[in-house]
């Protein structure tokens, strides 16, 4: 009867030994990440919320980090986005581990090419900058009219003239929106 209590005794040491030996390579922040989300986060980086962010502008970033620290695989957050069309938003307890960012406007998304994560946004370049079209705009010519910016262009033999067309279509459009917002502010600004 002694050894038999012996045996229990030496069998529970061990057990325990051997909980507390694999529960100590844990760190305490994943556990505690355990302990608050309900499951084991998986790790996650920044390309990878990034990836699903730049093929799905409209999910929110949290919503992504939330899905990926669930499932550790962008193809299954994809996934699931292509067949729900959204993704669960993070529960409370999440945010206390990941607290949402108040510069999260002013952070950029990192190119594909892998640019920084923590890169500052670059001011906004305006549609005059981007299409090069600052001496139209410093040089006084007619009132663009509704009709005449965009609209249909006749179809064109090459591809560079129609390419040059299109060009020139978006400038104009650009153009009278330009004028257009001008008159607006010049009314605004009188009344």
């Amino acid at each position: 009867m002694g050894e038999v209590i012996n045996v229990v005794v030496a069998f529970a040491v061990i057990v325990f030994l051997f909980r507390w030996l694999t529960t100590s390579n844990d760190s305490s922040s994943e556990r505690s990440a355990a302990d608050t989300l309900g499951f084991r986060p998986k790790p996650v980086s920044q390309d990878m919320i990034d990836t699903i962010s730049n093929m799905f502008p409209d999910i929110p970033p949290d919503n992504i980090r939330y899905d990926l620290l669930r499932t550790g695989s962008v193809e299954l957050s994809s996934n699931k986005i292509l067949e729900r069309g959204f993704l669960d938003p993070p529960p409370p307890a999440y945010f206390t581990l990941y607290p949402r960012d108040p510069n999260a406007e002013q952070v950029a998304r990192p190119a594909a090419g892998g640019a920084a994560s923590t890169a500052i946004k670059a001011p906004k370049q305006s549609l005059i900058d981007r299409y090069n079209l600052q001496q139209r705009v410093t040089q006084p010519g007619p009132l663009i009219e509704e009709d005449q910016s965009g609209g249909k262009a006749a179809w064109e033999d090459s591809a560079e003239k129609r390419e040059a067309s299109l060009k020139e279509r978006k400038a104009q459009m650009i153009l009278a929106a330009r004028q257009r917002m001008l008159a607006q502010q010049q009314k605004d600004a009188a009344s």
